[in-house]
């Protein structure tokens, strides 16, 4: 197999559509090219395409690489601090104030807990409040929600009692 010596870095990201040429072709340009780089955009074990069912996420992707350079990737997506450390500095922001919220124990959670930040865990994702309780998981949030909505409940509650406040008085005025 033919492959583009010019090829400076292979950077596997989720494709539905991944092949043994794919793989091959990585294979060749990151172990026969001088200097390519591998990337990876995260190492997600599973994703959800669908709700019936877990599907293969880019972590067996990356695996596949893996196994055939016998080279680890640099990721660049979560848990890795490449994106958070660029933001951070960009922003001028102290990484202590910052909350990362997401529904992944392995990705999200760790994310945040890895690089200072402080973690709330949605249970309307990935990560059930079984697997986040059990015996066998190891990474703890700082804080778990039923939904992103369980924060804004209270705002809305408020927001709804101010109107029929309003409403009740509109009605006293009436009278």
């Amino acid at each position: 197999l033919e492959h583009d010596e010019d090829v400076g870095a292979v950077i596997v990201g989720f494709d539905r559509n991944i092949n043994y040429y794919k793989i091959q072709y990585a294979q060749l340009c990151i172990n026969e090219n001088p200097g390519c780089e591998f990337v990876a955009t995260n190492c997600d074990a599973v994703t959800h395409l669908t709700d019936a069912q877990e599907w293969a996420g880019n972590g067996s992707m990356v695996g596949a690489i893996k196994g055939c350079t016998g080279r680890e990737p640099t990721v660049v997506g979560k848990p890795s601090p490449l994106m958070i450390d660029y933001l951070a500095d960009k922003l001028k922001l102290d990484k202590s104030r910052i909350c990362m919220v997401g529904d992944r124990l392995d990705t999200d959670v760790l994310f945040g807990t890895d690089n200072g930040l402080k973690t709330v865990l949605v249970l309307s994702g990935v990560t059930s409040e079984e697997k986040l309780l059990s015996d066998e998981n190891a990474i703890t949030p700082d804080f778990y929600a039923n939904t992103i909505n369980d924060f804004f409940q209270e705002e809305e509650e408020e927001a709804n009692g101010a109107v029929a406040t309003e409403q009740e008085e509109a009605v006293v005025e009436q009278q």
